[in-house]
């Protein structure tokens, strides 16, 4: 009889944490290690046990990124699987989950692939990811109006920063984040960048973490 794999969630929410711990109980493919509610904790986790996946929530209790936390244990233990779950239509995760060798990315909500599937394949070797971020309207858009750059400029703003600041942040002019910040309020109808900070924040599709 196969020994099935040892998995590790970390999920700091209750009821998507009891939800992967039911459906990973009723799968004899899956043996549910250990549940943790911060990233910081897994790579500890991982030295101290045989890990064979993780299932990794990209913003856990206190802030701790699971996306740095993945990074870590992916060039510790490069063998172990890890699948990136979230909720949240942040822009930028996909690309920086690929670039650190996360295996899988999963949606919480509305994705057609149920989690037990995703682990199923990404343990058979593949790679499962979505196309693209969750659609979300914002204004008198959608998040996949804004370009990659007008992006970036929209996730600067959440700090509250100058033109400046931002301009320096990024390696370009003043004029020119004036004129991306301007494109910005055009297209989502804002007449104020408060509202459309307020708004992207609101939900989700910039997320400045750590």
């Amino acid at each position: 009889m196969e020994v099935p794999y040892n998995v590790l969630i970390v999920e700091d929410q209750d009821m998507p944490r009891q939800l992967f711990e039911i459906y990973i109980r009723s799968s004899k493919q899956f043996h549910h290690l250990l549940s943790l509610s911060n990233a910081s904790a897994a790579l500890s986790v991982c030295k101290k046990n045989r890990v064979d996946i993780i299932l990794m929530d990209v913003l856990t209790e206190l802030g701790h990124s699971g996306l740095a936390a993945a990074e870590e244990i992916k060039k510790e233990y490069p063998a172990i699987k890890i699948i990136m779950v979230t909720s949240m239509p942040e822009y930028s995760w996909l690309a920086r989950a690929r670039a650190i060798g996360v295996d899988s990315f999963w949606y919480k909500d509305g994705q057609k692939d149920s989690i037990l599937e995703v682990m199923e394949r990404t343990m058979a070797g593949e790679h499962i990811y979505p196309d693209d971020t969750p659609l979300v309207h914002i204004g008198n858009t959608t998040n996949h109006e804004f370009t990659e750059r007008e992006l970036d400029i929209l996730k600067e703003l959440t700090t509250g920063d100058t033109n400046a600041a931002i301009a320096a942040r990024l390696h370009l002019s003043v004029p020119t984040v004036k004129s991306h910040i301007q494109h910005l309020m055009e297209k989502t109808g804002f007449k104020t960048r408060t509202e459309l900070v307020s708004e992207a924040r609101s939900c989700g599709i910039v997320i400045k973490s750590r």
